[in-house]
């Protein structure tokens, strides 16, 4: 019943909606879906991107198309401003989030065409002051680029404790876990080689150099009057269904390499043609050679947190889109969420991106886009618009549904009406939403649940046996089929641990530590495995991430570390 904490970050604590939908304003500065060659590819793209920001409650979308030859279309979609009821405009800029990382990637690839980085020599070297503890072979810049380094991701690069060493778990390439923290180190590794602090790198090495006029290479207060109006959770220390109340986000100062970059659609779509082309900007001007290039786009670590079929590049993702070879990105800021997708076979790619943290990437409309524009220059018929994603549909939604049983006494009872699923609860029915992690549901009650349901079935490796559990929270249920243990102990000391601690980092924010089947989970659904003085999380069997519980007054843990990041403890009324 375990699922990663990218998982639960991406599907459940921050999965939420806008509270007004306005009118789907069409805005276009490029292209035309009313007339010309692409009327019919423009217009079907349109219907679902209006198909999709209904679903999902977006507030306002920004798309650019883009190939070989230059920008195909700049459209905005939706509302720039909820309040106001005005549409997005061309001028502002979206933080483009991870996708920052493909920037970083490309200016060390520059220095490494340069001859100033070897990219498998120890990053140590480079980095002398850069904390690692590790027992397995020196861990490179290649490692830090491909997220396979073995060190925690969700950590400072310089850690208040001064005597804390990032713990690598595992030997460099060994598996793939997503590390901003790493990015954080690369992007002081291309200002140290190239003698400028990154913002300055990045907009000499990319951004001038393909024309991207109107973006900036860091996000500070001095461009938030630039920034599109951007929304976050009103409630965002608890799993939202997608129709959850939105606030204006506070603003943001990001300056690392992990996800520093603010953009147009425009501008990006100059990016979308240089990764087109090969690593060739305007007037043939390379932006890095063809061999550095095959290194930017190469499968060099499988990324399953990517998708069953990705891999991971340098700063991008590897994969197949219908057979075709992609890079691609998703970027989640705290109130942006952003999308790149570009088709390197055929030369046609996409950028996406909207002003609200709401959980979900706007992938399916880059996708789509890529789709249409790939068939077209095939001349192929269009492909059909996707099927409609409704927040509330369970395919399997029968096998969740009866009666499940606390050893304590406590029941909890699961209803399914066609392809809905109902959690009854004094004689109401509250909807459940899937969560995108298998077997687990929102459950849409305004807000009022601190966790989501998470079911579990008789065998956790085959997804056709019998639902036989449900947890939430701290509760556990069974029903008649459940047949393992029922009775736990814990060691005391645990109990102390329970509790809701939180921080100023967005990314990290809040969770919650709860007692579940003889096991302390984080949000009731991230096991943690004891390791001497500290826990490991087990979402995932090669995770670098832990924690280590700290004071304890009157019972109660005070602080805690989450792989060296400071969290207090949240008092309760």
């Amino acid at each position: 019943m375990g699922i990663s904490r990218r998982e639960m970050l991406v599907h459940t604590g921050l999965l939420a909606g806008a509270t007004a939908m306005g009118r789907f304003a069409v805005a276009d500065s490029t292209g035309s879906a009313a007339s010309g060659a692409d009327a019919a590819l423009f217009t079907r793209l349109d219907e679902f991107a209006h198909q999709f920001m209904a679903e999902m409650k977006s507030p306002g979308m920004t798309l650019v198309l883009a190939d070989r030859n230059g920008l195909r279309r700049v459209v905005n979609y939706g509302l720039g401003d909820l309040e106001r009821q005005t549409p997005v405009r061309d001028d502002e800029l979206f933080e483009i989030g991870s996708i920052s990382k493909s920037f970083v990637g490309v200016c060390l690839l520059q220095l490494h065409d340069e001859g100033k980085l070897d990219l498998h020599k120890p990053i140590v070297e480079y980095l002398p002051w850069f904390r690692i503890d590790s027992a397995f072979k020196p861990i490179t810049t290649h490692d830090l680029l491909t997220h396979g380094s073995g060190l925690p991701g969700n950590c400072p690069l310089f850690p208040s404790d001064p005597t804390l060493r990032h713990r690598a778990a595992y030997a460099p390439g060994e598996h793939f876990h997503y590390c901003n923290m790493g990015y954080q180190a690369l992007g002081e590794l291309a200002g140290i080689l190239d003698g400028r602090e990154l913002p300055e790198v990045i907009r000499k090495r990319v951004l001038e150099p393909l024309g991207m006029t109107l973006s900036e290479p860091v996000i500070t207060l001095d461009i938030r009057d630039r920034l599109v109006k951007n929304y976050s959770l009103f409630q965002n220390d608890r799993p939202n269904t997608r129709d959850a109340r939105l606030a204006e986000a506070q603003g943001l100062i990001v300056t690392t390499g992990a996800g520093c970059v603010a953009a147009t659609a425009k501008d990006m779509g100059a990016y979308v043609r240089m990764i087109a082309n090969g690593g060739e900007g305007p007037n043939g001007r390379r932006l890095m050679s063809k061999e550095s290039f095959a290194l930017f786009s190469k499968a060099h670590i499988v990324a399953g947190e990517f998708g069953p079929t990705a891999s991971y590049g340098y700063g991008i993702a590897v994969d197949k889109l219908d057979g075709h070879n992609v890079v691609r990105h998703t970027g989640g800021m705290t109130s942006f969420m952003s999308s790149l997708l570009v088709d390197i076979d055929n030369g046609v790619g996409a950028f996406a991106s909207v002003n609200a943290q709401q959980g979900y990437r706007p992938t399916p409309v880059t996708q789509y886009a890529v789709q249409l524009m790939r068939e077209q220059q095939l001349s192929k018929p269009l492909p059909s618009l996707p099927a409609a994603n409704p927040a509330f549909r369970v395919a399997d939604a029968a096998d969740y549904a009866g009666s499940y049983q606390q050893s304590g006494g406590g029941k909890l009872e699961i209803q399914s009406s066609g392809d809905k699923l109902f959690l009854v609860r004094a004689g109401n029915k509250v909807p459940l939403q899937p969560a995108g992690a298998p077997g687990a549901f929102l459950v849409a009650d305004g807000g009022k649940s601190l966790f989501p349901l998470v079911f579990g079935r008789a065998d956790a490796k085959d997804p056709k046996s019998a639902v036989v559990e449900v947890a939430w929270g701290s509760d556990w249920y069974t029903n008649a089929k459940y047949q393992g243990e029922k009775q736990f102990n814990v060691p005391k000391e645990w109990h102390n641990y329970v509790g809701h601690y939180r921080n100023d980092n967005p990314w990290i924010g809040s969770f919650r530590i709860v007692i579940r089947k003889g096991k302390l989970w984080v949000d009731g659904m991230m096991p943690l495995e004891a390791a001497g003085d500290r826990f490991n999380l087990r979402d995932e069997p090669h995770s670098p991430e832990w924690i280590q519980f700290g004071e304890v007054v009157n019972g109660r843990c005070m602080r805690l570390k989450f792989s060296g990041e400071d969290m207090w403890r949240v008092a309760t009324a």
